[in-house]
């Protein structure tokens, strides 16, 4: 590879989640990228108050797609995981929210999970799951399980 072409198109990109509590929307978002890229991209989430544990019901709408999100736990958002990121997808975090010139941004409008049992949260899973698919094409990615 020439060193042009490295800084065209990342030969891993990478993408970073964010939502208020990182322990819904997000959380699933990354569940999905991870699931559906089989490890082509380097998937990142993080909130700017982190909640003490993941939704859940998110948990649960997420397995029953098959998508393991168990062992995942609120982080903080750092200006460095920002700066790591080629992509920054935001939910609903507002001001919070860093922008850092060159990075590309997303701002997904999705319902927030929290506090709903899992019949509401399986149509923002699933909402999302579409919109992962959707990322994974513009960044040149083929899902694995679609």
């Amino acid at each position: 590879m020439t060193d042009t072409a490295a800084h065209t198109v990342p030969a891993t990109p990478s993408v970073l989640f964010v939502c208020v509590h990182n322990a819904g929307r997000s959380q699933m978002a990354a569940g999905w990228l991870r699931h559906l890229s089989g490890g082509a991209v380097e998937v990142r989430s993080a909130g700017s108050m982190p909640a003490d544990q993941i939704n859940p019901a998110a948990v649960e709408a997420m397995l029953e797609e098959g998508v393991d999100i168990r062992a995942e736990r609120p982080k903080v958002l750092t200006t460095e995981a920002v700066e790591a990121s080629d992509v920054v997808v935001t939910m609903g975090c507002g001001d919070a929210c860093p922008f850092y010139p060159g990075k590309r941004y997303e701002d997904w409008k999705l319902e927030d999970p929290a506090g709903q049992g899992v019949d509401a949260v399986r149509p923002i899973r699933d909402e999302i799951r579409a919109r992962v698919l959707t990322l994974l094409a513009e960044l040149g990615v083929r899902p694995v399980d679609a």
